[in-house]
């Protein structure tokens, strides 16, 4: 883990994603709780757990499956891509926030009155750092 810690997140991710595990465990700061429950809310991830060990706090995320008609399940593929890292900040305001496939994907912004999504920066008019892309 290193000094970014959205970047150490996303990349959590999407290797767990990849080897087709079905949990990942990251470091629990402010910053991550709040991507956690914007994933959470949107449906990307299934469930969160806090986790403590010896004298630091993890949250553990179980990552969503798709349901066969068959009955199986499927793992669903999970797309995150860091924007705005420490060596480059990407600012945007409300109206040149981009829309990831047409609306379907979301944008994770860090504004003056919190983390959130593309759709809520652009309902209350703010604008922000873009930190990520999902879809």
């Amino acid at each position: 883990m290193g000094k970014d810690t959205i970047a150490d997140i996303i990349t959590s991710i999407r290797n767990t994603d990849m080897n087709r595990k079905g949990t990942v465990r990251i470091l629990s700061t402010n910053i991550t709780e709040n991507i956690v429950k914007i994933l959470l809310r949107d449906g990307f991830i299934e469930s969160v757990r806090k986790h403590r060990a010896i004298d630091k706090d993890f949250l553990v995320l179980t990552l969503r499956y798709k349901r066969n008609r068959k009955g199986s399940y499927k793992k669903t593929i999970l797309n995150l891509k860091r924007i705005s890292r420490p060596g480059l900040r990407i600012y945007s305001n409300y109206q040149r926030i981009p829309r990831i496939l047409g609306g379907m994907g979301i944008v994770i912004l860090s504004t003056s009155r919190g983390i959130m999504t593309d759709r809520e920066a652009r309902l209350e008019r703010i604008g922000g750092e873009i930190l990520c892309y999902i879809w």
